[in-house]
């Protein structure tokens, strides 16, 4: 026969004297004798007599707990008691370490691991425990390599909580001392250039949460990194980005102030130059404004250099102050829409050229740089659309419509004056009388180059006479050729008026 123990629970569901066993790895250990109810009525008492086990295994570190069907997260355990009945499991700790007792108070779940798993503890503090709980898987590569034991609150209930977690040997020894961990319970979806992305670490970390941990890209190839000691505290992030993040040290702070919708704009969004993540939004604050400015947001920002340069060209960039050198060179801050379908904001960082002005001067508070801003997407087209309303609502529309009315009614009176209608009577009558001579220059014109024919004649015939005589006959040599002249430029008269009768009021064209 072994020793008799006492093990208390809250309350004896499924715990039968006599027939309830005792077991551990499907061994039985032991037989209910008893169930009896504690003095102050707060829990029951289980009497059990454990045979064929030595004492010295029943120490401080021993556990007990009742097995019955358990639905956790996305595990069903226990289910062989739905025929057999339920049985009190036992672990009996490290061997040789604790002090004899016989009184237990036991558990009412499952412990997380047993004490003859191998494997290492280690403690995660976040700000909220979200949908882990006791038995949530933690994945490294894809692959589960432990499970959450537990959670601490934190006194008072204010402050982080400590979540315990245990990672399987030898999955213990890859982590290292800047690993980080970061929750990947339930499914992520987000819009990206490449379209919809969704993400689902596994269907168990779907329904009771999950943790899954790693080291950052760079440190990968450095494996003198210390490993992890059991117990280490890490800190847990809430998705695996931010934990990429984190491991950019060199931190600038950086502020600027917007006067227009910042919508999506929140604690966490990118900051980017030229399409490339620099760095992230810290805080965004509404300020209602005073004597000295209107209503304005403040965002507060952090660039990390590490992201876009080198290591070794990191202490020289710290050296010299970039932020002035490039607000001279016009880079301003604007608020941009990242999605139409998620509504999400980032601050981008762009450079404009205004000729003609000078470049401002670099404000800080508090020893922060003061980045100017400008609007950004839809916000700039509108106030390019608003400008242009502004320049049209300052033109007189009304005095130009005015002007117009009063030089129509003039001219109209104008038309009306007794001038112009007698400058009308007589230019009706030289049209006419233009008509007329039209008309019969086809008659007059024929008659008269008859007459010049006749002229030339008669003078031939006069030179034939008096050919004697030289200067007669040089005289009437030179009127012979200038009546033929004029006879050749009455033909062409007659003919280009035949052609052209217009050019009596328009003239003669090119």
């Amino acid at each position: 026969m072994g020793p008799r123990i006492v093990v208390s629970f809250d309350a004896a569901d499924g715990i039968v004297p006599g027939q309830t066993q005792v077991k551990n790895k499907a061994v039985t250990l032991g037989v209910v004798q008893g169930v009896s109810l504690s003095p102050d009525m707060t829990h029951a008492d289980v009497t059990i007599q454990m045979s064929g086990i030595d004492p010295h295994t029943l120490n401080e570190h021993t556990r007990f707990w009742v097995v019955s069907p358990r639905i956790n997260g996305a595990s069903i355990t226990g289910l062989d008691t739905l025929f057999s009945g339920a049985y009190i499991a036992m672990d009996p700790g490290k061997p040789g370490e604790g002090r004899y007792q016989n009184h237990f108070k036991g558990l009412e779940a499952p412990p997380g691991i047993r004490s003859d798993k191998p494997g290492s503890t280690y403690w995660l503090v976040s700000s909220s425990l979200e949908s882990l709980g006791a038995g949530a898987p933690i994945f490294y590569r894809d692959v589960q390599v432990g499970e959450i034991l537990g959670y601490t609150m934190p006194p008072g209930g204010e402050g982080p909580l400590l979540i315990k977690a245990f990672v399987k040997a030898p999955y213990d020894h890859y982590l290292r001392q800047d690993s980080r961990f970061w929750n990947v319970s339930g499914m992520q979806i987000g819009f990206g250039a490449g379209g919809m992305d969704i993400r689902l670490q596994s269907f168990q970390a779907l329904l009771s949460g999950g943790v899954a941990f790693g080291r950052p890209d760079k440190a990968q190839m450095e494996e003198d990194t210390p490993s992890a000691l059991p117990n280490s505290v890490f800190h847990l992030y809430k998705t695996k980005e931010d934990a990429d993040n984190a491991r950019y040290r060199h931190k600038v702070p950086v502020l600027t102030y917007v006067d227009t919708a910042v919508a999506g704009l929140t604690e966490g969004s990118k900051v980017t130059m030229f399409g490339l993540q620099v760095g992230q939004v810290t805080g965004v604050h509404l300020e209602l404004g005073d004597k000295r400015h209107n209503p304005r947001v403040r965002v507060e920002m952090q660039l990390e250099p590490e992201r876009v340069i080198a290591d070794d060209e990191l202490a020289s960039v710290q050296r010299s102050d970039l932020i002035s050198d490039f607000v001279a060179e016009g880079m301003r801050a604007s608020v941009q829409n990242v999605s139409f379908l998620t509504g999400e904001a980032m601050i981008a960082l762009s450079f404009v050229h205004e000729k003609g002005h000078e470049p401002p001067e670099v404000k800080r508070e508090n020893g922060v740089a003061v980045i100017p801003s400008q609007p950004g997407g839809m916000d700039s087209i509108l106030q390019s659309v608003s400008t242009i309303t502004d320049k049209i609502s300052a033109m007189p529309l009304t005095q130009i419509g005015d002007h117009l009315n009063d030089i129509l009614m003039h001219s109209d009176e104008r038309l009306r004056s007794p001038e112009i209608t007698r400058s009308l009577a007589g230019l009706s009558g030289s049209l006419v009388a233009l008509n007329h001579l039209l008309d019969h220059a086809d008659e007059h014109l024929p008659e008269l180059m008859t007459n010049l024919n006749g002229t030339l004649a008669q003078a031939r015939t006069m030179l034939s006479s008096y050919g004697g005589n030289p200067d007669f006959r040089r005289n009437l040599e030179e009127l012979i050729v200038q009546l033929t002249r004029m006879s050749r430029s009455f033909h062409q008269l007659a003919d280009y008026l035949d052609h052209h009768p217009s050019s009596f009021i328009t003239g003669r064209g090119p």
